[in-house]
């Protein structure tokens, strides 16, 4: 099953400041317009941003940014989560009719300290769906694990009409890391393994790249066929 393009829609979550990086990022999550139900990819960080007053977060919820596309929680059919840092799951509970898929090597660290916020995480009723490596969540969709940033880590390849479609979490903050450029000092657990990440990425052959850290769409260069010598 393909969808078109346009099916993943950007989501803009808010902001945060990294102090040691001395670095302000976005924060995105995706719709998926999917014809077997709307799916969301990543969900943002929690409403109290007392917990997080470091960061100098902005609130926003994710209900508001999915009302602006005509979208209720109560539509969202299933969520992917790309890794539990609390800037990427931290409004799951909005959704607890909606299971919510995630490597299970990612979910044992919920708890681990100064990992996540867990109470963002970890409450009653939530529907962790626990997988194990590279799965097919609904018809076009799947999950590829990309190690780095964190062990669990994982992205979403869509199916679009242009091609493989990929959310890449924090596999790549940016652009600039997904072409070559390494990311700041201290933002990925293993260099190694973010590496072997991108490469990985990269032999998806994706027609998009979209990011929760970066406002913009990664597409490939578009090379001018030479014309049939005369």
């Amino acid at each position: 099953m393909a969808l078109r393009p346009d099916d993943i829609v950007r989501l803009h979550l808010g902001k945060l400041w990294l102090a040691g990086l001395k670095l302000e990022l976005p924060v995105h999550g995706f719709l998926v317009k999917h014809p077997g139900g709307a799916g969301l990819v990543d969900t943002g960080y929690g409403n109290n941003t007392e917990l997080i007053k470091e960061y100098r977060a902005v609130a926003a919820p994710v209900a508001s940014a999915l009302a602006e596309h005509g979208i209720s929680p109560i539509d969202i059919r299933w969520v992917i989560n790309s890794h539990l840092h609390f800037d990427h799951a931290g409004q799951n509970a909005v959704f607890p009719h909606a299971p919510l898929y995630v490597q299970r090597g990612e979910h044992q660290r919920i708890h681990e300290e100064n990992y996540t916020i867990a109470e963002w995480l970890d409450y009653a009723g939530a529907r962790y769906e626990l997988l194990e490596g590279e799965t097919e969540i609904v018809p076009g969709v799947r999950v590829i694990t990309t190690p780095g940033h964190t062990p669990g880590h994982q992205s979403i390849v869509v199916e679009t009409t242009s091609g493989p479609s990929v959310i890449v979490g924090d596999a790549c903050w940016t652009v600039d890391h997904f072409e070559g450029t390494a990311p700041p000092a201290g933002s990925m657990e293993d260099m190694k393994l973010w590496r072997q990440s991108v490469d990985k990425l990269h032999r998806q052959r994706p027609s998009a790249v979209h990011f929760c850290h970066d406002p913009r769409t990664w597409k490939p260069a578009v090379t001018a066929s030479r014309p049939p010598d005369a």
